[in-house]
């Protein structure tokens, strides 16, 4: 075996014998039962946990050449109590690849997070989960999205919101069409990392009972994905404003997406949104 290969099972093994050492019995709800010569759970502690044998999971620890399923480690990524960055650094030592994608029916959005929303001041700003629903937002977001407060949740998943909601497709005048096809080819993608989950075909069979042009849109399977556009909005109470638009993952919550719309430095389209939230408020 290469010494390459031997290093990341050491590695993987190293790992393994860190993170067991510094659970308790009482943080996986185990009785502490006997006094513990070393720090931690107890091999078989863990292996019970993981639903595998002590035997196998005391060669992990070892370092051996053994393959390791997805389904194992994923088992100890519960038992260990790993958190996203552990849980791909494991898969990585022992897949050299990174661990599949998790699909979460609901994203928390952090005190922390809210607050950055709420620091871009006009910059129209919200966060997305993977399924596209709008999870947090920041004031300025009423002036494009309305009171995402008193909508149901399905009216502010993007998708929906774009082909169902007149309001938002005067807004984007004339750049609806090319909004409404980078959205599709946006949840295109994503659907294929989370095709399993039924919630993706739903969305799809629904909204394509009730749009015939997101029914053609989703037939043309163009897939991609962009970060940055320029972005003209037709506002019926302030007229045109222009955005420079950027979005990004933050490293913590890769399943959440940031969206902001940055108001362009042309002197007029800040001092639209500061007096249309003044007037709001």
């Amino acid at each position: 075996m290469a010494t390459t290969e031997i290093n990341r099972y050491n590695e993987l093994a190293h790992f393994l014998r860190n993170r067991r050492e510094r659970l308790t019995p009482k943080q996986v709800g185990l009785p502490e039962a006997g006094r513990r010569r070393t720090p931690g759970l107890r091999r078989g502690e863990v292996a019970m946990l993981a639903g595998v044998s002590l035997e196998w999971y005391t060669y992990l620890e070892q370092g051996r050449s053994i393959h390791v399923s997805t389904e194992v480690l994923e088992g100890l990524a519960i038992a260990l109590q790993l958190d996203a960055a552990e849980r791909k650094h494991m898969f990585l030592l022992a897949h050299r690849q990174p661990p599949p994608e998790q699909m979460k029916s609901q994203s928390e959005v952090s005190p922390a997070l809210q607050r950055f929303l709420d620091a871009q001041g006009l910059s129209p700003s919200c966060v997305m989960d993977a399924r596209m629903n709008i999870v947090a937002w920041n004031e300025a977001s009423y002036i494009l999205n309305g009171d995402l407060s008193r909508m149901p949740e399905r009216q502010r998943n993007l998708l929906w919101y774009t082909f169902t909601n007149d309001d938002f497709r005067k807004l984007k005048g004339p750049q609806w069409e090319d909004h409404a096809r980078r959205t599709v080819a946006q949840f295109r993608a994503d659907y294929a990392r989370y095709g399993d989950d039924p919630w993706w075909g739903e969305q799809v069979r629904d909204l394509s009972g009730i749009s015939e042009e997101f029914q053609t849109y989703w037939e043309q399977h163009d897939v991609l994905d962009y970060t940055q556009a320029h972005k003209i909005m037709q506002h019926p109470v302030v007229g045109e404003l222009a955005f420079d638009y950027i979005s990004f993952q933050p490293q913590d919550k890769p399943d959440l997406k940031i969206s902001i719309h940055i108001p362009l430095d042309d002197g007029v389209t800040k001092e639209k949104i500061r007096k249309f939230l003044e007037e709001r408020n």
